[in-house]
């Protein structure tokens, strides 16, 4: 205990605010783990000592949207992927917005219903045939409730790019973009809602690129189709994404960025995996999304971003996954982004 609060007085010695802003920023809480503290001391927690103002939970846990009712933090909540060949019909996508949405609405701040997760990745012939049609039956079940201000959207990874590199050749996987990817952004046009994307620099660098990928000063890379110049990967990456949105007719359509990070701690060894470089990405990255500066592409666009994630999960499969967390499960930071409202030391009840 004393080692713990220890640590925890240096961290927020060591990583003051970057600026006397409160930043706008948004984190997973996910919950693999054995050893998290309740949903009502977590809400708490980022209510009072972060600027944290919007959350994405991993399923529609109502102990959680009990725990963030009148908290001012909006929460974007998530359908199972093995749930959504059932909601693609709107009796059932009916029910599951009564039993999941209605009882919390509007005390508890729902902004997002992310429609499984990744769906592309799964390679699962009958989740993607049914991710539009879920899509489609759960904002019109949100519109037969009379619910307007919640956004239907479903977040990719990278993988449902063929190329990427330059950004300006992004596009979307043959067979996929005229058949998957433009009636989804379609839908997505009709209904105001955002394409949500996963980049994650941390699978893409390479040894030579990591100063790239962590925002750190570097040659960069020279797009000679478009004439920008890109000084970070996750600039590359969302122009990739919008360049591929572009080629099917959707480039107006707003991206959120759904989960994006850094591992701070990995196995021995492991290519660019440490707490300073953790650091590093998150930091920088909370500054340049709220700089309002935008990509290349997008200029002056603010992206809601939500960084993966709230808490090391010790029950993950490998080393670096258990070391997403930007706090450990008793609520001390493993460090600071800038998200701390105070900074000075906190006492934080631990939790064993």
């Amino acid at each position: 205990m004393a080692q713990s609060l220890f640590l925890s007085l240096l961290l927020f010695s060591l990583f003051l605010p970057l600026s006397s802003a409160a930043y706008s920023i948004g984190v997973n809480y996910g919950t693999v783990a054995n050893n998290l503290p309740p949903p009502s001391q977590v809400a708490a927690f980022l209510k009072s000592h972060t600027s944290i103002d919007r959350v994405k939970i991993f399923d529609a846990n109502p102990d959680i949207l009990r725990a963030f009712a009148g908290t001012g933090i909006f929460l974007t909540v998530s359908i199972a992927n093995g749930d959504i060949p059932a909601l693609a019909k709107d009796p059932a996508a009916q029910a599951w917005v009564a039993n999941n949405i209605l009882p919390f609405h509007p005390t508890t701040l729902i902004n997002h219903i992310a429609v499984g997760n990744e769906i592309l990745a799964t390679s699962d012939k009958n989740l993607i045939a049914h991710l539009l049609p879920a899509m489609k039956a759960i904002h019109s079940a949100l519109r037969h409730a009379n619910i307007s201000d919640i956004k239907v959207s479903t977040p990719h990874s990278l993988g449902i790019l063929s190329a990427s590199e330059p950004p300006s050749t992004g596009r979307f996987r043959r067979g996929y973009d005229r058949a998957i990817f433009a009636p989804i952004l379609e839908f997505h046009n009709q209904t105001k809602t955002p394409f949500m994307v996963n980049p994650y620099p941390f699978f893409g660098f390479r040894p030579a690129t990591l100063d790239y990928a962590l925002f750190k000063p570097n040659a960069g890379v020279f797009d000679n189709a478009t004439g920008k110049h890109y000084t970070n990967m996750f600039d590359a990456q969302l122009d990739a994404v919008h360049s591929a949105m572009k080629k099917v007719g959707y480039g107006d359509v707003d991206i959120v960025v759904a989960e994006t990070g850094w591992p701070s701690a990995g196995d021995p060894n492991q290519p660019g995996v440490s707490l300073e470089n953790a650091i590093s990405y998150n930091r920088n990255l909370v500054k340049h999304v709220n700089s309002g500066k935008g990509t290349p592409l997008m200029p002056n666009r603010t992206f809601e971003t939500y960084i993966f994630s709230l808490f090391n999960e010790n029950l993950k499969p490998s080393t670096s996954e258990r070391n997403y967390g930007l706090f450990q499960p008793d609520l001390t930071p493993v460090y600071d982004v800038g998200i701390l409202r105070n900074p000075s030391p906190i006492i934080i009840h631990h939790v064993d």
